[in-house]
């Protein structure tokens, strides 16, 4: 029996622009600078490498330079999901991703630290250290 998942929610302030930050959470090639090793693409269907495994899972929302979420599609992550909302702060223009994912319950500080250190590398990535 799969065990009972939470909602982790993360908020990171990113120097760059929703157009450039959108093409990182939403296309595999955006996607492979940091989150996978290597991503691979069919039709919704996202498939995510990393050192000796691959997860898939599908792009189930997406609104342009605003939201991206993925359903894993793997048996033992049913109806678990992870979520990037891109935030403008109207009056300083500052531009802050929001993660969503689903964990399981005593995985919720290991996951934190390694979506942690995933947006490091994206803010590697994007020039905003």
């Amino acid at each position: 029996m799969a065990e009972e998942r939470v909602m982790i929610e993360m908020e990171y302030l990113l120097n760059t622009t929703p157009g450039i930050l959108f093409n990182r959470l939403s296309t595999a090639s955006g996607l492979s600078e940091w989150f996978a090793n290597d991503v691979g693409v069919e039709g919704k269907v996202y498939t995510f490498k990393w050192e000796g495994s691959a997860q898939r899972a599908e792009q189930t929302l997406r609104k342009e330079n605003k939201l991206v979420r993925f359903n894993w599609l793997d048996e033992d992550l049913e109806g678990a999901w992870f979520e990037f909302r891109i935030n403008v702060d109207e009056l300083t223009g500052d531009v802050a991703l929001h993660v969503v994912d689903h964990v399981e319950e005593d995985e919720q500080e290991d996951s934190i630290e390694l979506w942690n250190r995933q947006i490091e590398i994206l803010k590697h990535g994007l020039g905003s250290l």
